[in-house]
C-alpha cells in the first residue's frame, strides 16, 4: 500500500461525486475479495498470489 496521507487523498477526491467513492470502494472490496479467494485456493504454498496476469510472450516466430 503507499504511504498516501489523507490529505493527498482528500485533494484527489475534491469534486467527485459520492458514488465514484461508492465504485471506487466496490472496485477495491472485489480486489480484496478474490485476492483472498486466491490465497484460501493456494495456502500452504512457498509462492504469493500475484495481482496481475502473466502476459503471453510476444516475439518473431521462426
Amino acid at each position: 500500500m503507499s504511504a498516501q496521507t489523507d490529505r493527498d487523498r482528500a485533494r484527489q477526491n475534491e469534486g467527485r461525486k459520492p458514488e465514484d467513492a461508492a465504485n471506487r470502494n466496490k472496485e477495491r472490496q472485489e480486489k480484496d475479495d478474490e485476492l483472498e479467494e486466491g490465497l484460501e485456493d493456494s495456502f500452504p504454498a512457498s509462492d504469493p498470489v500475484s495481482i496481475t496476469q502473466p502476459s503471453k510472450p510476444t516475439g518473431n516466430k521462426k
